[in-house]
Parts: structure tokens; sequence; C-alpha cells
């Protein structure tokens, strides 16, 4: 038979715990074990006024965004409504029934205010990898470095083209926060000081996003979050934001190699990472740290044409030149005084040549210069290094290296599609590293979480 229609009864007392009804199996019980901030009012004393009206409680905030970034709640509107309504949700945040959820313009004000001139999400970071290193997941000797494009709050009809672009223009009276942000970033290594090459486009609303068509796809703005990761568990031990260029990519694994140093006395045995990060001045630098760089030599000296490459004439240090198969040398300087078209270009590059008789005399010549009366060959100032790499990349342990890379596009992969970061919220470079911390925080909680689950409680029969 039919039962009776349901029917919602008041009644006059509740006895409810939150504790209760959230499962014990629930990520954020997982999650809440490695989230400690009882310093942060300590670490944001000095940030906050003696008088005047109390203040939202920062815990409570940081850990509304906490939820939002693990559950990929990208909107702070909805963030709130979501806290508002969800059980476990309230039970994270510290929240009761029956207290009130804090109005989402508060997250903005915290965050363009004591957030940012406190460090404090940067201080979080570096907390959960304090936490991984404590619990065993980080040994620090195997490190992989990459980048990914995340699509900036900006688009093409709101730009002007490079050569319209007028920053003097500007007025900083009137300016966004997102243009005043590009202006202190244009003598940064990783924004404005990078490249000297100007985008072809630059917005209106973001001009320190970069217009890029890397994809091979439509173009757009964007901006570039770089992961240095530790291979054992894919913990995320840093994380850096940039322009979207190779050279503030390869620039940002330095600053947070030298942090990761500083912060958590990580010293790596390796660095693993593509063939963006295997220039001549990069390698040089990983090889002075005495870290061994797992990374493929980005080199154009080799030859289509059949020809003998310099990888088939043999290199003399302790005569500073090279020989060719057929045993005769190439030298930088053959006299005393030389001719100054032929010293080093200032740029690292030194040049090497035969002499000219023994090239036209030589049996092999077809196979070696066939299109010019004598063989030259440049030397790059971190050759060294770059043969180093060379020399990496025939062991077992660089076959290893290569799959464990892997890891790093995994964890982009889980940021964008898991996470929902494949579009910024918030503009200028101060906003993208913002979004990029509390996304790589998030990471890293949900990866202890899943290593070191809560503790399941029996039910009662």
């Amino acid at each position: 038979m039919m039962g009776p229609k349901q029917e919602a009864q008041a009644a006059l007392f509740y006895e409810f715990s939150l504790e209760d009804h959230v499962p014990q199996d629930h990520l954020l019980r997982s999650i809440d074990r490695f989230v400690d901030l009882n310093d942060i009012r300590r670490y944001l004393a000095e940030f906050y006024s003696h008088t005047g009206r109390p203040s939202i409680d920062p815990e409570l905030l940081i850990r509304m965004l906490l939820v939002g970034y693990c559950f990929g709640i990208r909107s702070e509107r909805r963030l709130c409504e979501e806290v508002h309504l969800n059980l476990a949700y309230r039970w994270f945040c510290r929240l009761d029934l029956s207290d009130p959820i804090p109005n989402h313009s508060t997250f903005s004000k915290n965050r363009h205010g004591r957030f940012r001139e406190s460090a404090l999400l940067r201080h979080l970071f570096e907390k959960t990898v304090a936490w991984c290193i404590a619990d065993g997941l980080v040994s620090g000797q195997r490190l992989a470095a990459d980048a990914s494009f995340i699509e900036a709050d900006a688009n093409k009809q709101n730009s002007t083209p490079k050569e319209d672009w007028d920053r003097s223009a500007i007025d900083l009276n009137d300016a966004p926060r997102a243009v005043k942000e590009y202006l202190d970033v244009l003598d940064d290594a990783a924004f404005g000081a990078a490249s000297e090459v100007e985008p072809k486009f630059i917005s209106h609303s973001d001009p320190a996003s970069q217009w890029t068509a890397a994809r091979k796809g439509p173009a757009f703005f964007s901006y570039s979050t770089n992961y240095l990761i530790d291979t054992d568990h894919s913990v995320i031990v840093d994380v850096e934001g940039t322009r979207s260029i190779r050279q503030a990519e390869v620039g940002s694994v330095r600053t947070m190699l030298d942090r990761i140093k500083e912060q958590h006395d990580i010293d790596p045995e390796r660095l693993i990472a593509d063939s963006a990060y295997g220039s001549g001045p990069m390698l040089g630098w990983l090889v002075n740290r005495n870290i061994k760089p797992h990374i493929p030599v980005l080199d154009k000296a080799g030859r289509t044409d059949g020809t003998w490459s310099r990888t088939d004439f043999e290199w003399d240090p302790e005569n500073n030149q090279y020989i060719c198969p057929e045993g005769e040398p190439l030298k930088q300087f053959r006299r005393n005084y030389s001719d100054p078209n032929r010293k080093p270009t200032g740029k690292g590059v030194a040049k090497y040549q035969a002499l000219k008789h023994t090239c036209q005399a030589c049996p092999s010549k077809m196979k070696c210069c066939p299109k010019a009366e004598v063989r030259k060959i440049t030397r790059e100032e971190h050759e060294d290094a770059r043969q180093f790499a060379r020399d990496i990349a025939k062991t077992k342990q660089y076959k290893t290296s290569m799959r464990l890379r892997k890891k790093v596009e995994m964890l982009f992969a889980h940021l964008k599609r898991i996470l929902g970061l494949g579009r910024l919220r918030l503009r200028g470079p101060c906003g993208a590293n913002d979004e990029f911390l509390l996304a790589a925080t998030a990471q890293n909680l949900r990866k202890l979480a899943k290593i070191f689950p809560a503790p399941q409680q029996t039910r009662k029969a």
C-alpha cells in the first residue's frame, strides 16, 4: 500500500552534531589532520589595527579557500553558498549550523590587503611542504621541473597591438590594480625583464599576461605556473608564476632551487626536465651547483645532409683544439696575435677552424665541408656542461628519469581537470601567484590525505 505523504514537522528542540554527520572516509577528514593554522593569528598580528570593529577570523577565510581549491569551486560566491549548505564544509571550517557565512567580498579585501602584504599564502604552502618532508614523502634527491600555460582573465577584443602600446600614457591614479602590478614587475626577471621582445598584443585589463600561440592552436593571453616536484611521491616542493615564455620559465627553476635550499635545506642530486631547460647557461649553472642535469641538451649543431657534425670531432682540452676524424687539428688561435674577428664573440661562443691548405687536400673534404673552403666549428662557453649532460643521457638512470618526468605533467592534468584551474579568475602577477600557490597547496594536501587517510571508526551495532 502507498505510505503516508511526507511532510516537514517543526520541532521545538534538536540534538544535532556535525561530527556525527560527516562520513569517516570523507576527504576533508583526512585533509583536516594536516591543516595547522594555530599560528596564523600571530603571523598576521602586525597587519591588523588595534582599534575598530573586530574582523572575520582569518583562519575561517583560509579554510574556506582551501575547500574551494580542493574541490574545484572556482567562484567565491558559489563557495559561500556551498559552505552554507554542505555539512562537511561547515565541519572543516569550524562553523556550527547557526553560524553565518562571510560575504564573498571579504575574500577580495583580505587577499588584496593583509594576505598579500604578509605573504600568507606562501607561508601556508611552505607549511604543507614541511608536513610532507616530516612524513617522509620528500627525499630531495630527484626533482623534476616543468611549466604549464594557464589562460589569463583577458581576451583579444580588449587589447592593443605592441606597436600602438604606449606605456607612458598610463595614468597611475586611475589605473586598475592589475595594470599597476604590470608596471611594478617591468624589471622582474620572471616578467618584464625576462625578454626584450614585446608580445604581439598587450591586454588592457591584464598587461602582464603573455599573448602566446605555443599550443599550436588559437592564441590567447596566459601565465605559466612552474612546478618543482619531488619524484618519490609527486609532492610539489615549490611553485612560481611567470610570463609564458621559455626564458622566464627556465629562470624560475633557478629561483625555486635557491628557495628550497634556503627554506627546507633541500639540495637535489639530480634535476629532471625537458629540452626547453637544456640550454648551455642553464646546464652550466646546474653543474656548478653539483646537480646532475637529466635534461635533453638543446643542441642545433647536428647536420641533416650527411656530413660530419661537431660530435664527430674530438675535443682536446689540454691544447684547446678539436681533432677531426682525419687527425688534423682545428685551433682557435695559431699565432701570438690573432684576427679580432676570430676572438670570442662575447656571446659565449668561440670559433675553431682548420688550415685552408689542409682542408683542400683532405680526402674526406666532401664528408666534412663540401661547400666551404675550410671547416669551422663553434664551441659554447658551457660546452663542458653540455657534454656532461650528453654523457648522462646514455645511462640507465636517465631513462628512468624520463619516465619520472611525466609525473609533473600528471600534476598539471590534475590541476586543470580535477581542480578546474584552466583559466585564472584573478588578474595581475600577484593574482596569478595567489591562485598557483593555493592550487599547489590543495594538491599537496590531497596527496597527504591519499597516502595517510584518516583512521576509520567501527560502527556500533
